[in-house]
């Protein structure tokens, strides 16, 4: 079996099972961890029992490979592959009930940042209504058995997603971001999971996504199902690639429109 198909294969076998650790946790109660970069940036028990539980399975399955984790950190492997985690994307939503949280597993390629790797296979798994987007380089992007394909025509403007920082320093600078965007919108979402935002457009659920400030773990598996469903994911990063400085994800049509306004503080 080629790699790419094998790494998903097994990113889908653990992302069920993590998933499925993640829901069952919900309905027992939410415990508050810690937070982080600030106060609204909270961790919970249940983010580092995912996280632990998929990186022990990848362990015993793919000793050699690396691991970059949300929660964990990263780990040196001795192949070429690392294995980029994100345990409970939507963490906020998770604590207070919202449905709208996911397991996030990537397998890349190269060193683990998004203007070097190679991701070759992504996993989004939704555990609240079991929802599985997955994608393996080459393969195409599917949810579970239907094969996804993004929107490329907006004629009544773009239903396009975002997200805000945790810090209140940079939400004055979000917030331009949307004015100056809004012209090509036909609405505007904020669900709370980059990972979800990302499939939803790979499914053709949203016309675009954009957002500053994600971290890898937040849209490495993400990004492969966009472009594997025909759309190109980008932003400020080197070489026009997603970073943490802004990602913009959409189908080919709206990507140059959607980057320039993103990007330039004059549009």
């Amino acid at each position: 079996m080629p790699i790419a198909e094998e790494l998903h294969d097994l990113a889908i076998e653990i992302a069920r099972e993590a998933g499925e650790l993640a829901r069952r946790r919900r309905t027992e109660g939410v415990e508050i961890a810690a937070t982080k970069s600030a106060v609204a940036d909270i961790v919970t028990e249940a983010d580092r029992e995912v996280e632990a539980l998929i990186r022990s399975r990848l362990a015993e399955r793919r000793p050699g490979d690396g691991f970059l984790g949300e929660e964990s950190g990263a780990g040196g492997g001795e192949s070429d592959i690392t294995w980029v985690v994100d345990p409970i994307d939507g963490t906020v939503n998770y604590a207070y009930g919202i449905p709208a949280y996911a397991v996030s597993i990537a397998a890349v390629a190269g060193y683990p940042r998004p203007e070097s790797w190679e991701v070759l296979a992504g996993v989004v798994f939704s555990p609240a209504n079991g929802e599985l987007f997955h994608a393996a380089r080459g393969h195409g992007a599917w949810l579970d058995s239907t094969r996804l394909s993004v929107n490329d025509e907006t004629p009544a403007g773009a239903l396009l997603a975002t997200g805000f920082g945790y810090d209140p320093a940079t939400h004055a600078g979000d917030l331009a971001r949307i004015a100056r965007v809004m012209p090509l919108a036909r609405d505007l979402r904020r669900g709370g999971s980059a990972a979800l935002d990302l499939a939803y457009v790979a499914a053709g659920r949203l016309d675009g996504y954009f957002e500053r400030g994600l971290n890898p773990w937040d849209h490495a598996a993400g990004d492969l199902l966009v472009t594997e469903a025909g759309g190109i994911v980008g932003g400020a990063g080197p070489g026009d690639t997603a970073s943490n400085d802004l990602i913009v994800a959409c189908g080919a049509a709206l990507y140059e429109r959607l980057l320039t306004a993103a990007l330039n503080p004059q549009v």
